[in-house]
């Protein structure tokens, strides 16, 4: 395996365990914690899970997987914050959704060579990828891990409410 191989694999496995987390978070928590805050006046546990799913539905167009599967999750969990009276699908619904992006996302994360992962992603002109190569696809891999990672410290906070 040669270094770039490793670095892929490296942050691959951080992007699973990541994702594995949510998912045990999600089965830990009743419905009832998930529409609570994370903290007073901050966001409740089902706008996160709407959020991270909408954010994660978006890497499909931008890593070249092909169209989103819930682009109108946006409205809701992206373009506006919590509590700002749009609709939102219900939490069954969500957890369906969240559950069928990471599914689509890890089958397809699983054809790139690791060369693929060294290239550019669809928010990155070919010109600005001759001068910054570092913003290629396992760039936005890793930037998402980290994103994931935040919420799901503050999706932890509803574990003893």
């Amino acid at each position: 395996m040669n270094h770039q191989e490793l670095f892929v694999k490296m942050a691959l496995s951080a992007w699973e365990s990541h994702n594995e987390r949510v998912n045990k978070l999600l089965e830990q928590l009743s419905d009832a914690q998930l529409h609570l805050e994370t903290a007073a006046g901050r966001n409740t546990g089902i706008y996160l899970l709407g959020h991270l799913t909408a954010v994660n539905d978006a890497l499909l167009p931008l890593l070249g997987f092909g169209e989103r599967m819930f682009p109108e999750l946006d409205v809701a969990f992206i373009k506006n914050p919590d509590k700002s009276n749009q609709p939102m699908p219900s939490l069954p619904i969500l957890k369906e959704c969240w559950k069928k992006v990471n599914a689509e996302l890890t089958d397809r994360m699983k054809d790139l060579s690791a060369d693929d992962w060294f290239t550019r992603h669809n928010a990155v002109s070919e010109e600005d990828f001759i001068k910054e190569p570092h913003r290629n696809k396992l760039n936005i891999i890793l930037n998402r891990t980290n994103h994931q990672s935040y919420h799901l410290g503050q999706l932890m906070y509803l574990v003893k409410k």
